[in-house]
């Protein structure tokens, strides 16, 4: 049986009380400063000689710390890869109620949570890996999972909702996932129907849902993730004569990993909420449009057995791709693989 809400807000509590956490949490709030060992000390309700001990397991873990007498310590460096405590650091002020797992290595983040879901492992759960071997994306396709320098993240939910409310949920979630992209990055990404991330035309990311159903409802929902954070262009191979690209490429600077997936847990598990409730239809249609990289361009949508070509209209209510098609007709299509025509 899934946890309270009580329950887990407690679970999520007491991992934000770990003791590294409340240390990361005390030096990021004074970046640039110094915290005094006698303050982390007495909030920690711990010795000195206990905080020392505590500060060499984050040096383990990559941090880097300077150290003044009478001043305290000052943080200096951070791992450029996935780290919990770090995330936790950056989530601690939301109190936010989920579940996180971190792996160095899995076959697929989807796949890890749909297991934990089927263990009776409380919702919401976060899934996080440094590398996967079997990760994937639409069509049973190979995402390529470079070591460290990507986010793969998958999020599971139990929504108990009917499947038609779901048509949309991909894309609200992309529409989110753009946004939060565009203002950590100063960046101008866009989402191409239905799963992708994009900027002017290179790969950066892709979305990938699955779900099981019990009798006429959602039972289990887990909502997939990869995005290339900081990897080098030709790291992370694309199809044939598309080369993809990393925020990082586009910033043209390194972006801290954990600081980002700290904002992107914050934004989806806040958009799951907005979907559950029904609250998103409010402003779905025009932050879609926004994102839209499809609308009003060429298009070349495979279907089945089927090549429909066309002009991109936009999305209906129910997340179906509008083509005014060649044969001037106007066809919705809920599934396919679409590419942009050259004009």
């Amino acid at each position: 049986m899934p946890l309270s809400h009580e329950s887990r807000v407690a679970r999520a509590a007491s991992r934000l009380n770990v003791p590294e956490v409340i240390i990361l949490r005390a030096l990021i709030e004074n970046e640039g400063g110094y915290v005094s060992g006698s303050k982390l000390a007495k909030t920690l309700g711990m010795s000195r000689v206990a905080i020392w001990q505590h500060m060499e397991k984050l040096r383990s873990q990559g941090f880097e710390f300077q150290a003044v007498r009478a001043r305290g310590y000052r943080l200096t460096g951070r791992p450029s890869v996935i780290n919990p405590w770090l995330i936790d650091a950056h989530l601690a002020v939301r109190q936010l109620a989920f579940s996180l797992e971190c792996f160095d290595l899995i076959d697929s983040t989807n796949d890890e949570a749909m297991r934990q879901l089927s263990e009776g492992h409380p919702t919401p759960l976060v899934v996080l890996a440094k590398r996967q071997t079997r990760g994937r994306g639409r069509f049973g396709r190979v995402w390529q999972s470079v070591a460290d320098s990507n986010l793969y993240v998958s999020f599971a939910f139990q929504p108990q909702l009917e499947p038609e409310r779901m048509q949309t949920f991909t894309l609200w979630m992309g529409v989110n996932v753009c946004e939060l992209v565009a203002n950590f990055t100063r960046s101008s990404p866009g989402v191409k129907w239905p799963n992708d991330i994009l900027f002017e035309g290179r790969k950066a990311g892709g979305m990938l849902t699955e779900a099981r159903m019990d009798a006429d409802q959602i039972r289990d929902l887990v909502y997939g993730l990869g995005l290339n954070i900081n990897n080098a262009p030709d790291e992370t191979p694309d199809a044939p004569g598309r080369r993809p690209t990393s925020l990082s490429e586009q910033v043209k600077s390194p972006v801290d990993i954990n600081k980002f997936t700290a904002a992107l847990i914050g934004r989806v598990l806040d958009a799951y909420g907005q979907f559950v409730s029904g609250e998103y239809l409010k402003s779905f249609a025009d932050r879609w449009n926004a994102c839209d990289l499809l609308r009003d361009k060429p298009v070349s949508l495979i279907h089945g057995a089927q090549t429909i070509k066309g002009v991109a209209a936009g999305v209906d209510d129910e997340g179906s791709l509008i083509v005014r098609t060649d044969r001037g007709r106007t066809e919705r299509f809920r599934a396919g693989e679409v590419t942009l025509e050259k004009k």
